[in-house]
């Protein structure tokens, strides 16, 4: 048993480790997940200057994936939707409609430039072998800019999510700058579907956002929906609207969906009914407003990682540094390498080191005759040893190629390289500065592309129970001791809504806050009855006149309640040993009793209630006479 236990928890945490990093939480370094990452690659491969067919990428790429050609597609098509790397011809589905994409074998694709540029340099990327080790594929794309960011990213793992906004281009690029500089800045989401957006709670990127649809209103009669809540189609908010109107949530007489290049949906008000009195109510029970809560989860050193957005922002301009360094280096070890070949084909052909080779007769005597010519200007011309390579390559110049040898074009060729040299050599020694400059330049190419979507604003949330509306009629049947809005008999409570609380006290004098009932046994002649509000009932004051059951002297408790919570009973407010006279709320009120053993000729006595101490609800009371009771009248006072 303890071997299969042991087996049972060590397969669990392999696949619970394969889904988190291989699966679904996108790595920091180029922010993709490795579908999405395999997708790239496997673009980049057949790249060749036109588009190709979906089906052709999704194929190629299951050589590297091992989840499915239904997955690769339907990330395909995500990324191509997101309009940044990939180049689409013919339906990739609708974003505002939800429309889906056609079949694979049906659309085209291709990568763009700007993606070559920014995701790709194959002399410094490290590869892996795929799931079956028959190919090799990237361990991460060296990319330059915080791409997690950018697409924003939503994946669920075991014990674990992450959930990612997406962001401006121009204005993560500008963070990175800023973040170079030393300068202080700050990031918030942009959405594809436009819309209104409250960052006020959005921490960091650690709290939540709060999108809003965009609502025009015409004449007062009609709603126009002009762009769309995050996260939302026209068909799941039209969806949303009518299940609203068939729970009475809201009125509206009918919904057009004029969609096409952009959102247009319109909004038809009935009879009676304006937009001003129907737009909290949109916002409040429909998805023209969603909450969005952030967790920014990504794999770091092969590890998961809560980070601020800020922390990404530092990472990656970091990140970029070490990237353009490794480009220079190797650019560098290049230019030295064609270099050293130039030179050495220089010399060799100039002091006409060819000349005497036919008649060697052993490969030996021919390298030692090129490398005794070459000696004189080892340290002086070229500065690398002489390989065996370099030798070979020498011997296989073609005569024409000799014949023809431009002396003046290949000291143009070596200053230009050398030129670039010094370049690399100063980039190398200020990548700061080398860094903002290809920022620079990629905002001047592509900031056109990426105007800001959604609106930043302050959004005064809406109370959905004071959007409500108030169409229901709470009522209590005394005599069949039923509470709720179904009931059609007894007396009245008042108009209210769904989202309404109420408040009771039974006849036992046990009280309750509860959900608004359809109908509900409470019990005969409940003591009170109402809509609760909490101001209110806070600040009320209730009285009990109550005689004791042995004596039958009379006592006053006065007091206010302030603790319920809903659906759990509190009380009774009545002490065992009492027997209720009187339940009633107000501060001004006159008590007169009636003695058992009364003095005809004696004037009644009185007892106002405001000359007694309001205590906490749990008291006994105070007692108003040692004397017992027949009974007690009351009399409210006009102040």
């Amino acid at each position: 048993m303890a071997q299969i236990k042991q087996i049972f928890d060590q397969n669990f945490l392999e696949y619970a480790s394969y889904v988190i990093k291989d699966r679904a939480i996108p790595d920091i370094q180029d922010g993709l997940k490795p579908v999405q990452r395999r997708i790239l690659y496997t673009l980049y491969r057949m790249d060749d200057g036109t588009t190709h067919k979906v089906a052709a990428v999704v194929g190629q790429t299951m050589f590297l994936h091992p989840h499915g050609d239904a997955s690769i597609y339907e990330a395909l098509v995500n990324l191509a939707n997101k309009d940044l790397f990939i180049e689409k011809q013919g339906n990739f589905g609708n974003i505002f409609t939800g429309d889906s994409a056609a079949a694979a074998r049906y659309i085209e694709c291709a990568l763009l430039p700007f993606a070559k540029e920014i995701l790709f340099h194959p002399e410094t990327m490290q590869f892996v072998p795929s799931y079956d080790g028959k190919f090799q594929e990237p361990v991460v794309l060296p990319v330059k800019i915080p791409l997690a960011l950018i697409l924003g990213a939503e994946g669920i793992a075991v014990g674990m999510s992450t959930r990612i906004l997406p962001h401006n281009f121009v204005e993560v690029v500008d963070a990175v700058r800023k973040a170079l500089r030393g300068e202080a800045f700050a990031l918030y989401p942009d959405f594809p579907t436009g819309g209104l957006v409250d960052v006020s709670d959005y921490k960091d990127g650690l709290g939540k956002v709060v999108s809003r649809a965009k609502l025009d209103v015409v004449d007062n009669k009609r709603i126009v929906v002009r762009e769309l809540a995050f996260g939302t189609t026209c068909e799941s908010l039209i969806s949303s609207i009518e299940d609203a109107t068939r729970k009475g949530k809201l009125k509206v007489g009918a919904i057009n969906d004029y969609t096409a290049g952009e959102v247009e949906i319109e909004i038809e008000l009935p009879r009676g009914v304006h937009a001003q009195d129907v737009i909290p109510a949109l916002y409040a029970f429909t998805k023209c407003e969603v909450a969005h809560h952030v967790h920014c989860l990504l794999i770091v050193d092969r590890k998961p990682k809560v980070m601020a957005i800020s922390e990404v922002i530092h990472y990656h301009a970091k990140h970029l540094q070490e990237l353009l360094k490794r480009e220079l280096l190797v650019e560098q070890s290049a230019l030295l390498a064609k270099i050293h070949a130039r030179t050495l084909e220089r010399i060799f052909i100039e002091e006409k080191v060819y000349q005497g080779l036919e008649h060697l007769k052993s490969a030996k005597a021919i390298d030692e005759h090129i490398r005794s010519a070459l000696q004189p200007f080892a340290g002086v011309e070229f500065h690398d040893p002489l390989t065996d390579e370099d030798i070979e390559r020498l011997l296989k110049l073609p005569i024409r190629r000799i014949s023809l040898f431009d002396i003046d074009k290949n000291k143009k060729e070596l200053a230009q390289m050398q030129k670039r040299l010094k370049e690399i050599s100063k980039a190398l020694g200020d990548l700061v500065s080398y860094a903002l400059l290809y920022l620079d330049n990629l905002l001047v190419a592509e900031s056109a592309r990426f105007a800001r979507k959604s609106e930043i604003t302050d959004i005064d949330r809406v109370d959905y129970r004071q959007a409500a509306l108030r169409n229901l009629k709470l009522r209590y049947d005394e005599k069949e001791g039923y509470l709720g809005t179904e009931i059609t008999t007894g007396e009245l409570i008042g108009e209210c809504s769904e989202y309404d609380r109420v408040f009771y006290v039974g006849g036992d004098t046990i009280y309750r806050v509860i959900e608004m009932p359809k109908k509900l046994f409470i019990g005969k002649k409940a003591l009170y009855v109402a809509l609760f509000e909490k101001k209110i009932l806070s600040e009320a004051i209730f009285n009990i006149v109550y005689k004791h059951k042995e004596s039958g002297y009379p006592y006053l408790k006065r007091f206010k309640l302030n603790q319920w919570m809903l659906g759990k009973n509190y009380g009774p407010l009545l002490p065992s040993q009492g027997q209720l006279m009187h339940f009633f709320i107000g501060e001004y009120w006159q008590m007169i009793p009636t003695y058992k053993e009364s003095n005809l000729l004696k004037e009644e006595e009185i007892f106002s209630t405001e000359q007694y101490l309001i205590k906490s609800s749990s008291t006994q009371g105070v007692r108003l006479k040692a004397k017992a009771i027949a009974k007690i009248k009351l009399k409210e006072k006009k102040i």
